[in-house]
């Protein structure tokens, strides 16, 4: 016992070393402070990947009273769920696993169609598929006459295929035993006509896991900017029969393809937040290294590109910083005039850094709107007399008490363009082309707020999206992640839907601002932009943040912080008055984020209380 539990320590022990000795490098080259927040947080993601394996989330660990339930369990439909794994000489120990794995349902009405292309140096895998086909007569077996690539093998599959529902199932790879009751729980409750749960990588044993993607619910540009869907996925036959079959054009990346065209088609897609399928990472496959396969980012390029025609959307796709994400440039139509809403009162040099900023930028069609709001230093006015040649800026006088949504409602009614941007004045664009990548998004009709990276002066991130629930009401994304990090599930480096985005950099279509009603004046400080974005949810509109709009953000110098009886006490009115309105989608969770993940803070890690 006592050299099992030795065994079971030595990966945690190595990891140790090997923090310890990155540590000193990290030292010598980042410095006191920053070592210590890196050291900090891969100590939590030790301690999480040790919770993960032994406490939670166990391939072969299930209660009694959880097994009875499931088994005992009768649904309402009587749906069989074919299981397609397309084989390539598949090792035998993968082979094995992988079907034991099915075969371990505790839904029963399953059958696994597996159609095998391997050569003939692999015979063993026919040998063993027919001894289980045999012995259990759900396991159905065909050997092709040669290999026709994994999207027509596939195929095969589904001509072998009678169950309703169909699962997409690696050969190498291996389910959760509970994996197929909770699908059809969603299937039942839900009357989903696709189906994808989380997943786990793993190396070696399932019980070496190296990363767990607990994923958001449905986010149609967060999956253009990478296949987060992947695995599990289960849908419905009619839908496939719909859509299309496997295309081997996009060999590589098909079920990205296929997943892009059912989901399109799909009526409802319904997340299972729990882990429930296991990605076996090892030296040939794409979860171990993409370069492995470098064909897939080809094939993806392609499918997102396929997607983008078919839903009318013209834009060019690119290879994104991290391996198998990806960025679409999306066509501008035309030249709209953007208004740029800045409130401001004195603090003369951070304003004039923004406008410098704006005038350095790439799109010039643009208007200032300054809103002045009871400035009382002489050089404020004088900065602004400097302004006044410049004729794409005006300035316009609020004189009431300072209240961010009453200041942006009566910027608004002097704006001139179609497309708002409101920014704070504490903010300085880095990025040439800032407005132009937020313009690409703001000008799609299902697009109703596009948000930017913003950064804290050292570099770090401030602002990458607001997650709801966060510190209880909500919070932003990453905070205080450096800005060359990826981020969790390279969330930092890509193009998402969230719930939410920051007012201090938020661009969006002028007559969406007009049908919300614009920003709640009963919200003089407080959440009054996370307000807006839920309101412009409600109508049915997608909520954008893009890493590619990158400003410094000095965080509200010009209104200061929270710091006087006075204002403690309006900020405590202000969250009783969000929570009031909007308590139902709080209470519901955030559909971006995800149940397992902690809301004490913004960078991702688990919630220790809640895992599923």
């Amino acid at each position: 016992m006592a050299g099992c539990r030795f065994k079971v320590c030595i990966p945690v022990l190595n990891k140790i070393y090997t923090l310890t000795k990155k540590t000193i490098i990290s030292l010598k080259e980042n410095g006191v402070d920053f070592t210590i927040l890196k050291v900090k947080r891969k100590c939590l993601s030790i301690y999480q990947s040790f919770y993960i394996k032994f406490k939670k989330i166990r391939f072969d660990k299930i209660s009694d009273k959880e097994r009875q339930r499931q088994v005992g369990h009768i649904f309402l439909k009587d749906i069989k769920i074919s299981i397609l794994v397309p084989l390539y000489n598949t090792p035998e120990k993968f082979l094995h696993e992988m079907i034991e794995s099915v075969q371990k349902q505790t839904y029963s009405n399953w059958e696994l169609c597996m159609a095998d292309g391997s050569d003939d140096k692999h015979k063993n895998v026919m040998e063993i598929c027919e001894k289980y086909c045999v012995e259990d007569k759900r396991i159905k077996y065909k050997k092709l006459k040669k290999n026709l690539g994994i999207s027509l093998n596939t195929n095969e599959c589904i001509k072998m295929a009678t169950g309703e529902y169909i699962a997409l199932f690696d050969h190498d790879d291996i389910m959760h035993q509970s994996a197929l009751f909770y699908v059809m729980e969603a299937v039942c409750e839900n009357d989903a006509d696709f189906v994808y749960t989380d997943e786990a990588t793993f190396e070696s044993d399932i019980s070496n896991i190296v990363f767990c993607n607990f994923k958001p619910d449905f986010a149609p540009d967060t999956l253009r900017s990478y296949n987060y869907i992947c695995h599990l996925s289960v849908f419905a036959k009619k839908l496939l029969d719909k859509v299309g079959w496997l295309n081997p054009e996009f060999d590589g990346s098909q079920d990205y393809d296929l997943i892009l065209r059912l989901t399109e088609q799909a009526n409802n897609i319904v997340h299972v937040p729990q882990i429930l399928y296991f990605w076996r990472s090892h030296p040939n496959s794409v979860a171990k290294d993409i370069s492995a396969k470098s064909y897939c980012l080809l094939s993806a390029r392609k499918a997102i590109a396929s997607h983008l025609k078919r839903k009318n959307l013209s834009g060019e796709v690119y290879d994104s910083v991290v391996p198998s994400t990806y960025k679409i440039n999306y066509q501008i139509e035309g030249e709209p005039l953007i208004s740029i809403i800045i409130p401001n009162k004195d603090h003369v040099s951070d304003l004039s850094k923004c406008i410098a900023s704006i005038n350095n930028s790439t799109y010039k069609n643009h208007e200032i709107v300054i809103v002045e709001n009871n400035s009382e230093e002489q050089q404020t006015h004088d900065y602004y007399k400097s302004l006044e040649k410049n004729t794409n800026i005006k300035i316009i006088n609020y004189k009431q008490p300072f209240n961010f949504s009453a200041v942006c409602n009566f910027g608004v009614l002097h704006a001139r363009g179609d497309q708002l941007l409101f920014l704070n004045n504490d903010t300085e664009a880095i990025t040439p082309n800032w407005m132009e990548e937020m313009l690409m998004f703001s000008q799609r009709e299902d697009v109703g707020a596009v948000g930017a990276m913003l950064y804290y002066p050292d570099d770090t991130v401030q602002h990458a999206g607001v997650i709801l629930g966060i510190g209880g009401i909500a919070d932003h994304s990453h905070k205080h992640f450096r800005r060359d990090e990826y981020g969790y599930a390279s969330r930092l480096t890509i193009a998402q839907n969230l719930s939410a985005v920051t007012g201090a950099c938020m661009m969006m279509r002028k007559e969406c601002f007009e049908e919300v009603g614009g920003f709640d004046e009963r919200l003089a400080v407080a959440f009054n932009d996370i307000d807006l974005c839920m309101k412009i949810r409600q109508k049915g509109y997608l909520i954008i943040f893009t890493p590619y709009s990158e400003l410094y953000h000095y965080e509200s110098k010009s209104r200061g912080v929270e710091d006087t009886p006075e204002k403690k006490n309006r900020f405590h009115k202000e969250v009783l008055l969000f929570r009031e309105k909007w308590i139902g989608v709080l209470d519901q969770g955030d559909p971006y984020y995800n149940p397992n993940l902690t809301l004490e803070r913004g960078d991702f890690s688990l919630n220790f209380k809640k895992i599923r």
